[in-house]
């Protein structure tokens, strides 16, 4: 890399943490300040960088259009599937990744579980609004009003005795979800199997996919799967800083 490239990257890096001045970006540079204003000239001149009314520079508005389609450029399931593939790698436990298309929420990816007893999924299937992990903390980040418009228009298919059977129940779990932070299907949509899922981010903070543990209850009681919440939510964290989310 040149030296003027590498110069230039190190004061873009300094003013992404904060608006600076001449004289500041030049008290930490290794070259004299006359070079440290013609490289902040050429990134003006290309609107990398932009003076604010204190006269500091900051980042200019071409940094903000390239960051914002680089992100655009970064599908989802791409971004997460090494991810989901080093949580299933690391329970053994299937893993689903999914995300709201429409009116519904669909599973877009799939890792199986690698114990003998497994759950019957395909990639492309629904989730079931009402008793499903996935969609309960996609729909828990969406607006209230929202939130009630889909909860009232649901046919409360009850699948299992755990199912949530009425709008005032799925409300109010999903304001549960929204303060603690994850979702459960606890044998809500199949008797013998229980999720836990949690929250993927984009660079807004908005929840834009949500990825699960789900497995049989033979092989975990719901205290064991509670205790797989730290590394799911490790590994959905992960996926959502690469889609450009800052906690």
């Amino acid at each position: 890399m040149s030296q003027s490239l590498a110069r230039a990257l190190g004061l873009l890096s300094r003013l992404a943490e904060q608006p600076a001045t001449l004289d500041g970006l030049a008290a930490g540079a290794e070259v004299h300040k006359t070079t440290v204003m013609r490289l902040l000239q050429t990134l003006e001149a290309e609107h990398f960088v932009a003076r604010n009314g204190a006269g500091e520079f900051m980042l200019g508005r071409k940094f903000f259009e390239l960051s914002s389609m680089a992100l655009e450029q970064r599908n989802i399931r791409d971004v997460a599937r090494p991810h989901l593939a080093r949580l299933n790698e690391a329970t053994g436990h299937t893993v689903h990744l999914a995300q709201l298309e429409g009116k519904e929420v669909v599973y877009i990816d799939k890792f199986e579980s690698r114990h003998p007893v497994r759950m019957y999924s395909r990639i492309g299937l629904t989730a079931a609004l009402h008793s499903a992990a996935v969609a309960k903390v996609i729909l828990a980040d969406m607006p209230a009003a929202e939130r009630e418009r889909i909860a009232a228009g649901l046919d409360y298919v009850r699948m299992t005795e755990n199912t949530l059977a009425t709008p005032a129940e799925l409300l109010d779990e999903l304001e549960q979800v929204r303060r603690q932070g994850w979702a459960q299907d606890k044998s809500e949509h199949e008797a013998f199997v229980h999720c836990i899922a949690t929250p993927i981010r984009d660079a807004s903070g908005r929840v834009v996919a949500a990825a699960s543990f789900s497995v049989p209850v033979v092989l975990l009681a719901y205290e064991e799967l509670l205790a797989l919440l730290p590394t799911l939510t490790a590994g959905t964290n992960a996926i959502s800083r690469d889609l450009g989310w800052q906690p």
